[in-house]
C-alpha cells in the first residue's frame, strides 16, 4: 500500500449528503475483484448521461477538477452498503483524501486499508474547505497527515484528529497484510520451534 504523508492536490467541493457507496461506484461495476480499472465507473450515475456521454456539469468532469486527488463531501459519506470497491474506485481514479464531517463507519475503516485518509472536520471547517474547493483550479489544499492539518490556498490552517494506529498505518503504507509481514520474523521463528518440537506434525 502507498505511503500517505503529505498530499497537495486540487480539491473538488461535492456538497452533497449521504453520499452512499452505490453512488460511488454502482452495482454493475462490482463483478470484478480487480482493485484497477474502477476509477471509470466512479460517480458513474452522476457523471455520464444515459448515452455514455459526460453530464458536463457533474464536478469531476470540469476541466479544474478532472485531476483532483481531495473531495470535500457532504456528510455521513460512503453510508449504505459494505462494498470495498467504494475506495477502490476513488483511489483508481486518483482520489486520496475525503473531508467530510462524518463517515459510515464500514467505508471509513476500509479507507485506511487502501491508503485513503478520511478526514473528519466540523461544519464550521467544512464550510471553508467546501468555499476553498469551489475556486476551480486554485483550490489547491494540503493534507499533512504528519501535523494532523490541513492547509488552505490562502494560508489558513485546520488541525483534525486521528487515531494513532490507523496514522501509523497510513504513514508507512501499512495494510492488514503489511501489519502481518512487519512480524514476519516472529512468526518464523514460532514456525521453526513449532517444527523443532513436532517434527511428526
Amino acid at each position: 500500500m502507498e505511503k500517505f504523508t503529505t498530499l497537495t492536490g486540487v480539491a473538488a467541493p461535492l456538497p452533497i449528503v449521504n453520499i452512499d457507496t452505490d453512488m460511488i461506484i454502482p452495482k454493475d461495476y462490482l463483478k470484478t475483484i480487480k482493485r484497477t480499472g474502477l476509477g471509470q465507473g466512479l460517480f458513474a450515475e452522476m457523471r455520464f448521461n444515459e448515452d455514455g456521454s459526460e453530464n458536463p456539469d457533474f464536478v469531476l468532469n470540469k476541466p479544474a477538477y478532472r485531476n483532483a486527488q481531495i473531495l470535500v463531501a457532504g456528510d455521513n459519506f460512503g453510508c449504505g452498503s459494505s462494498r470495498e470497491h467504494a475506495p477502490w474506485a476513488l483511489l483508481d481514479f486518483g482520489i486520496r483524501c475525503v473531508i467530510s464531517t462524518s463517515f459510515a463507519d464500514i467505508f471509513y475503516n476500509n479507507c485506511f486499508k487502501n491508503g485513503i485518509l478520511p478526514v473528519v472536520v466540523s461544519p464550521e471547517d467544512l464550510e471553508k474547505l467546501m468555499d476553498d474547493a469551489e475556486r476551480g483550479s486554485n483550490a489547491t489544499l494540503t493534507v499533512d497527515l504528519e501535523a494532523k492539518e490541513i492547509r488552505g490556498p490562502d494560508g489558513g490552517t485546520i488541525a483534525f484528529d486521528l487515531d494513532d494506529f490507523k496514522r501509523h498505518c497510513l504513514l508507512n503504507g501499512l495494510d492488514d497484510i503489511g501489519l502481518t509481514m512487519e512480524k514476519a520474523a516472529s512468526i518464523d521463528r514460532f514456525e521453526k520451534e513449532m517444527a523443532d518440537a513436532r517434527p511428526w506434525a
